[in-house]
């Protein structure tokens, strides 16, 4: 896929969020409800996230609105603390508390043993190259990693960083969002061309940097064993 292209679903994307977001109102609701609890609203933000992660609940819709109410620097933070937070919480339940379900689960199907055996032998590197990639999704992972061998602190340490290229990208699209609903003032051409060309930017190398963990990520793990069913 050209890199024109890319732009232009990115910015067809963003339309199509904003025009989502102004057709119905009860998403500019949740938005109010959680910035109704003042300067408790960053931890409510977490809790809820990190609520979601264990649940299964789309992760987008949060990190958007978190963009959206928060802004780009602070959404981005509590997004990146939820997330991993979240993650940590996933990792102990399958490990300690869960095992035998989720190791049913798992067993169900026969790729997971491939990704079992990577993570034996590249460790914290496997981790990174699969948070960077979108083969298996970030609450699947969660799981799974707690019945793999690697210990808890280099998976949650990698999976935080290697996470931030994602979040950052999905963060600064809810802001855009949130500044286009937003009727505090005007802004001008220059600033709105400002604001898109940062999201594009960004777009640009979450994308290639998701392109390179997914090349590295094959040679590990062949990609017809790559995708693997949520527990």
């Amino acid at each position: 896929m050209s890199g024109n292209i890319k732009r232009v679903i990115i910015l067809v994307l963003i339309i199509l969020i904003i025009f989502f977001i102004r057709r119905f109102p009860a998403i500019q609701d949740v938005k109010q409800w959680v910035e109704g609890f003042g300067i408790w609203a960053p931890v409510m933000m977490v809790l809820i996230y990190i609520l979601g992660t264990l649940l299964f609940l789309p992760g987008l819709l949060l990190t958007l609105l978190s963009g959206a109410t928060f802004g780009l620097m602070k959404g981005f933070a509590i997004v990146s603390f939820g997330s991993t937070l979240g993650a940590a919480l996933a990792f102990l339940i399958s490990r300690h508390l869960a095992r035998e379900r989720v190791a049913k689960m798992a067993s169900g199907n026969p790729r997971f043993a491939a990704i079992d055996e990577a993570i034996g032998e590249g460790g914290w590197k496997v981790v990174a190259l699969m948070r960077l990639s979108p083969a298996i999704p970030f609450n699947a992972q969660n799981y799974l990693y707690g019945l793999t061998s690697i210990h808890f602190w280099p998976c949650i340490l990698t999976s935080w960083i290697a996470m931030m290229p994602g979040t950052f990208l999905y963060v600064y699209l809810g802001h855009v969002s949130g500044v286009a609903i937003s009727g505090t003032r005007e802004r001008g051409g220059f600033e709105w061309g400002l604001l898109f060309v940062g999201l594009i930017a960004t777009a640009a190398v979450t994308i290639y940097v998701t392109k390179l963990a997914r090349q590295k990520l094959n040679e590990k793990i062949p990609m017809n064993k790559q995708s693997v069913t949520s527990p």
